[in-house]
């Protein structure tokens, strides 16, 4: 049975149906459905615009103004409102590329300065009116109004990039004022006619992935009026966990060098004559100042761009994708926000799968999300669970649901290390009653793959859990508590949670060799906010999470426990040499099992 919209949209379908014209929307099953008046390209409105915002972040004496466009039914200058899908991006102008010397050489010794990098100009791309076709084939023909802008400093957008600042929550939240008609919009970037979104109901919900998935959590954090709801999909939370990892200068997944003035120059694509002056200020100044590559602590300048401390004015209602086996924008990214906004009332959910950066919900959960919270439609999807997860072997349209993440059932064993980590130590539910040390030495030239899969090897320590006889199901955070000592004042500190025997083939799923990973400084064994020198040779106690997981480890595997020093592929790269020394009796490993120690105890028995 059909559904009705709300009680304001009915005149416009008596209207419509007395002119024989059913061009409105309809609803079956709690789902905006596609309606086929909607679905001929050839009659949709296309035009753009520039929005005035609150804040000239480029200092040129005028409010920097946002480029806009938009995408709508030709029958909504017929007097037909609706709302709006939106996606704002950095990237819908072009990029510079990546080009060698763009990233920071990781080749030199902790605590030293880095060498200075290449600064690379983007060319910029792309013509009006179309600023991106994204989003518009997907939510057009379901009745609604598509809408994107470029963020401040890129594309035909005033301003300068900051990657994190308060003007990229702002220019969003610019934009959905104007389709509220809180805000001027004009026809011109300089002076032009003003522009009135007639045609917006003035609901509006925002989507994107990674930094455009960033971006709708940066405007829900301004609390604007009017943003119902969100779908970040892979989004990245917080510069610092992107960039750093509990004290460490760690680069995201494949972009080994990468920081964040490297991005500012990669999205830094508006106008030429204010490039030198935004260059200066934001990136050679602010940047420089405040990202500090040489100690990795959490700053004035990192907290900043930590959206978890913006969150108290966030209303709009939140679903959330993300990749356990995402390592460029990290997992902990999504499930940090999740858990916030669960603890604040907000209607949330969220949605993981098992593969890597990327991949939106299913349609038909975002259409339910965006139908309920846009058209106000009661389909009761707040009373969905509030946890999906893909299981290993499933489509990512077929999602097991949860109570909540991680799985309530789940529950943290504590397991002790047992010697010969440069072979195969163990890991067990019983503690080592015998004080035992054992040593590695850092060598970057190991990556982590082929120290997992070596027999013996004096540059990892490995500890594993007994062949399993039962699968065991992981769902959670994994704590590593550390009692560790460096030869140096200072080392890399990496470890990784993986299932042998290690599947070497090509065609291995992205599941089956590691199950999570984790990165940290020694140096920050009290705060992330300071670090010490170490003493070489004291040992240090330190406790942090490894990134959170939902998988099952099958029967015939063993779970083991990697420490080592340089991970190739993420940190740093000092002078192989630095040794470091693991105190195995006050070493514990937390990991979340579902069942607890009972489950853990029947799959080793």
């Amino acid at each position: 049975m059909k559904e009705l919209i709300q009680p304001i949209t009915l005149f416009f379908i008596i209207i419509f149906v007395n002119a024989q014209d059913k061009s409105v929307p309809f609803f079956i099953d709690g789902e905006a459905q596609v309606v086929e008046s909607f679905k001929d390209q050839s009659k949709w409105i296309r035009h753009d615009l520039w929005v005035e915002t609150s804040f000239d972040s480029d200092n040129d004496g005028r409010m920097d103004r946002m480029h806009v466009s938009v995408t709508r039914p030709s029958q909504t200058d017929n007097g037909l409102k609706l709302p709006v899908v939106y996606e704002t991006s950095p990237y819908y102008a072009g990029t510079a590329g990546l080009a060698a010397g763009l990233f920071w050489d990781v080749r030199h010794e902790l605590g030293e300065k880095p060498k200075p990098r290449k600064h690379l100009e983007v060319t910029r791309t792309g013509k009006r009116p179309i600023i991106s076709n994204s989003q518009i084939k997907t939510w057009v023909p379901r009745g609604y109004i598509v809408v994107h802008s470029s963020s401040p400093g890129t594309g035909l957008s005033d301003g300068a990039p900051t990657v994190g600042g308060k003007n990229e929550s702002m220019a969003p939240k610019a934009v959905i004022d104007w389709l509220n008609g809180k805000a001027k919009g004009y026809s011109l970037r300089e002076g032009g006619e003003e522009e009135i979104a007639f045609w917006s109901t003035g609901k509006v919900g925002m989507i994107g992935t990674s930094y455009n998935g960033t971006l709708p959590l940066a405007a829900a954090t301004t609390g604007v009026e009017g943003l119902e709801a969100i779908i970040p999909i892979a989004p990245n939370t917080s510069y610092y966990h992107y960039y750093r990892s509990n004290g460490l200068v760690r680069s995201p997944g494949g972009y080994l060098g990468e920081d964040i003035d490297v991005l500012y120059d990669y999205i830094h694509s508006g106008k030429e004559e204010n490039r030198a002056r935004n260059n200066k200020v934001v990136r050679d100044t602010e940047m420089i100042n405040g990202m500090d590559r040489i100690k990795g602590d959490y700053n004035e300048f990192w907290e900043r761009r930590d959206y978890l401390n913006q969150m108290k004015p966030m209303k709009a209602a939140l679903l959330m994708a993300h990749g356990f086996n995402d390592w460029n924008v990290m997992p902990e990214h999504s499930y940090r926000i999740y858990k916030k906004a669960m603890e604040m009332g907000i209607p949330t959910q969220i949605y993981y799968h098992q593969d890597g950066h990327g991949g939106p919900p299913p349609l038909k959960m975002m259409n339910r999300w965006f139908t309920r919270y846009l058209f106000g439609i009661e389909n009761k999807v707040e009373e969905d669970p509030n946890a999906w997860i893909v299981r290993e072997n499933d489509s990512q349209k077929n999602p097991t649901p949860y109570k909540s993440y991680p799985n309530p059932d789940a529950s943290l064993v504590s397991l002790s290390l047992q010697p010969g980590g440069q072979e195969k130590g163990g890991l067990s539910l019983k503690k080592n009653k015998i004080k035992k040390l054992e040593r590695l030495t850092d060598d970057y030239s190991y990556d982590g793959a082929t120290l997992a899969k070596a027999k013996k090897s004096k540059h990892r320590l490995l500890y594993l859990s007994p062949v399993l006889k039962k699968d065991i199901h992981i769902s959670g955070l994994s704590t590593l508590t550390i009692k560790v000592a460096s030869s140096k004042k200072a080392a890399n500190l990496s470890v990784w949670l993986v299932s042998l025997p290690w599947n070497a083939e090509r065609k291995a799923k992205i599941t089956e060799n590691i199950i999570t990973r984790g990165w940290a400084d020694i140096q920050n064994y009290k705060s992330l906010n300071e670090s010490f020198d170490l003493i070489p040779d004291k040992f240090y106690t330190m406790s942090f999470d490894l990134q959170p997981d939902d998988q099952v480890i099958k029967k015939g595997q063993q779970i083991g426990l990697m420490i080592f020093s340089s991970d190739r592929e993420f940190t740093l790269h000092p002078k192989p040499g630095t040794i470091l020394t693991v105190d195995l009796n006050s070493t514990l490993l937390k990991l979340p099992v579902v069942g607890g120690s009972k489950s853990f105890n029947k799959a080793i028995r």
